[in-house]
């Protein structure tokens, strides 16, 4: 009975946490005017006037574009940097490993933002202001102290027998770690990329600072300009807002069978 009452419970708060998305979703479907006559009800007209409309005239597409660009890029190059530094930390005994590890764990302890002015000042003497390959470098510097951080401890958990073995196999210190040691870690890097996938894709401080030109905005810059232009066409705003959210949604969809695997790796040893 109490198992019952936990499911109910359980099933009871997912569908009030999904009724604001499902009502987004729907509302992305239908015109103004029915959404004022009817806030909560299903679409009527034609089904993506407004995404077209969002795509189009709101240049929705241009912050899309900059934002997957952006953010996949960042995503991609903190977690190889992170790799190649995690690796020897977390499976090499050499001297000042403990200091180089606080060093990278300690770039969790500073907030980024108050360094926000001598990175401005550095990106603008390098050129890299209002450029999204000096957004890119920002996010993905700021992603390495985290990445390094859980993956060094996924590395520490694997048996040091897998690099014994290795080694007699004839493989050097690159082929144990590119097929030996990489595919044992793939739940660590489906968390890490996950947990800095989300919040840069909704990051909204770097783009406003960093970017000048608005066919460099990333969504959430790029959103505060849509809402200032259709702030009267709700059907248009609720589908710029969908458009926003299916990346998250598929990326969480695709890789929670490794992030579930990740967290809770090393809970049965």
């Amino acid at each position: 009975m109490r198992t019952l009452w936990i499911k109910l419970l359980l099933w009871g708060y997912a569908v009030f946490s999904m009724a604001p998305l499902v009502v987004m979703v729907l509302s992305s479907f239908r015109p103004t005017s029915e959404i004022f006559d009817e806030p909560i009800g299903l679409p009527t007209g034609s089904a993506f006037d407004n995404y077209a409309k969002a795509w189009t005239e709101a240049s929705f597409s241009t912050y899309v574009v900059n934002s997957v660009i952006v953010v996949v890029s960042a995503v991609l190059l903190g977690a190889v940097v992170s790799l190649l530094a995690a690796y020897p930390l977390g499976r090499r005994r050499f001297g000042g490993r403990g200091l180089l590890t606080a060093y990278f764990i300690s770039g969790m302890t500073l907030p980024a933002h108050l360094g926000v002015l001598p990175l401005f000042y550095l990106l603008e003497s390098m050129g890299l202001v209002d450029s999204l390959l000096g957004l890119i470098l920002v996010y993905a510097a700021g992603s390495i102290p985290f990445n390094v951080f859980v993956l060094t401890a996924f590395f520490r958990q694997l048996p040091y027998e897998l690099d014994e073995a290795a080694s007699l196999d004839g493989a050097g210190p690159l082929a144990t770690f590119w097929h030996v040691m990489l595919p044992l870690v793939r739940p660590a890097i489906a968390t890490v990329i996950v947990f800095q996938f989300v919040p840069l894709w909704n990051d909204f401080f770097y783009p406003l600072v960093l970017m000048r030109d608005e066919s460099k905005l990333t969504l959430p810059v790029g959103l505060t300009h849509f809402f200032g232009e259709f702030q009267n066409d709700w059907g248009t705003l609720f589908a710029g807002l969908v458009m926003t959210t299916i990346p998250l949604v598929v990326l969480f969809v695709l890789a929670t069978r490794q992030i579930v695997a990740g967290l809770t790796a090393g809970m049965n040893r």
